[in-house]
């Protein structure tokens, strides 16, 4: 299984809303930023920099449209997997 399907928030109104392995919700928006970026990164590294700026262009793109979503993953109901905040 790849990391970017199995790694998934429960009840992630984007996906099925099953999570093969639970995560925080910041655990998820980091894991989908360090996937982009290291695309981003290789583009550059491939000299490649006009595609690695849209790419680079496209994810932020992507992040304000999705900005609800952003922010559901930020909240403390999807800090942790069990629901429930540790205190």
């Amino acid at each position: 299984s790849d990391l970017w399907g199995a790694f998934t928030v429960p009840d992630d109104p984007s996906r099925s809303g099953k999570a093969p392995v639970a995560i925080a919700g910041w655990m998820r928006l980091l894991l989908e930023l360090s996937i982009f970026f290291f695309g981003i990164w290789c583009l550059y590294a491939l000299e490649r920099p006009a595609l690695s700026i849209i790419l680079a262009c496209l994810v932020i793109l992507h992040y304000i449209i999705s900005m609800d979503r952003m922010r559901w993953l930020l909240t403390p109901e999807s800090r942790y997997p069990s629901g429930n905040e540790m205190e």
